[in-house]
């Protein structure tokens, strides 16, 4: 009995030495990098682009990222919102001189700036969404647009009935020229007979000029109208809702499906899902972890950073889906490469 008493002790010791030391291995590491974080007051910025917050769309996906950051190791964040492109180099240096540990730039408007306040600033990590801005102490991501512009261009071309559909830019650059090359490519590939009209808006900013450009093209036949315009997209959603029954906008950058809800009847076909949260995160993550690098993120199909929303099920046609997800297969395998220039769409 006295035998089996001590083992029983014996076991019990073991048993919380194993416990305690598992709950000190299984926390601690956790824990430390959590105090480390917090308690050094880490800080991450950034700079929204003209459109702002409330864009559903660029600026709010920029700033979901932001969020995930706080959430998962309690760094403040802030966010200093931009009314013209005047404003970029007094935002960004402000930063800079408050001493933030990351600071991102939102958009590729703001690349001449950042590439002065980066210099101005070696020792100040900056990020920078749509742009490549050469310097060792800035990331770059930058996304393939034109692939999952692609993709959305085939449910338009599928589930189009009038065989006519829209397309309206924001600012005519190359890189918003990468959606509407994409989506011409996608159109043409699921329907080659189908006309697509095409516009921009001069502005991420102007919702107003957004509809106005949808509702023309919907007025001339077009019965769904993709937009990659920012804020200037809520017009184009607007329009739709507006038009009513067989009428859709396609949404970009974040799931928009919300936007075009009216009672129990929805006006947006399906999103081009471009993951800048996502971006913006993990380039945190990894600078505040003391593993910040210079150079160039890419996201495309491959590595889920851009895509069709989930809620498309709930409103394209399968038929459509499953073309997507045809498509997506050969992109991915390098089998089929989509077009950045609507002048190389045939």
């Amino acid at each position: 009995m006295a035998k089996n008493k001590s083992a029983m002790i014996v076991v019990a010791v073991l048993l919380v030495v194993v416990v305690v030391g598992a709950g000190f291995f299984i926390f601690r590491g956790p824990k430390e990098t959590e105090e480390i974080l917090t308690s050094a007051g880490l800080k991450v910025a950034m700079v929204t682009d003209v459109g702002g917050l409330g864009d559903k769309s660029f600026n709010d996906a920029a700033y979901d990222g932001l969020k995930m950051v706080e959430a998962e190791i309690g760094a403040e964040i802030k966010v200093v919102e931009s009314s013209k492109m005047e404003d970029y180099v007094p935002n960004l240096k402000s930063l800079a001189d408050q001493k933030y540990d990351m600071i991102w730039a939102i958009g590729f408007l703001m690349t001449d700036a950042l590439a002065e306040v980066a210099e101005m600033y070696p020792e100040q990590k900056f990020g920078i969404i749509d742009a490549v801005v050469e310097q060792d102490n800035v990331h770059s991501v930058v996304f393939k647009e034109e692939e999952g512009s692609f993709l959305v261009g085939v449910v338009a071309g599928i589930d189009s009935k009038s065989q006519k559909v829209g397309f309206v830019g924001g600012m005519e650059f190359p890189l918003i020229q990468k959606f509407e090359a994409g989506y011409l490519a996608g159109v043409k590939a699921a329907n080659p007979n189908a006309k697509i009209y095409t516009a921009y808006a001069g502005a991420f900013d102007d919702p107003a000029k957004g509809k106005e450009l949808a509702a023309s093209q919907f007025n001339i036949g077009a019965d769904i109208v993709y937009h990659a315009a920012g804020a200037t997209g809520l017009g184009v959603i607007g329009a739709a809702k507006e038009k009513g029954a067989g009428y859709w906008a396609i949404g970009v950058d974040k799931c928009q499906h919300a936007e075009g809800q009216v009672g129990e009847e929805n006006y947006v076909l399906a999103c081009m899902m471009k993951r800048v949260d996502v971006g913006v995160h993990k380039a945190t993550i990894e600078a505040l972890n003391g593993d910040f690098t210079g150079g160039v993120t890419e996201l495309g199909l491959a590595e889920d950073g851009v895509g069709v929303c989930e809620a498309a099920k709930e409103t394209a046609s399968a038929e459509a889906l499953a073309k997507v997800e045809e498509f997506k297969t050969k992109i991915v395998a390098g089998e089929f490469v989509v077009p950045t220039n609507p002048k190389d769409v045939n």
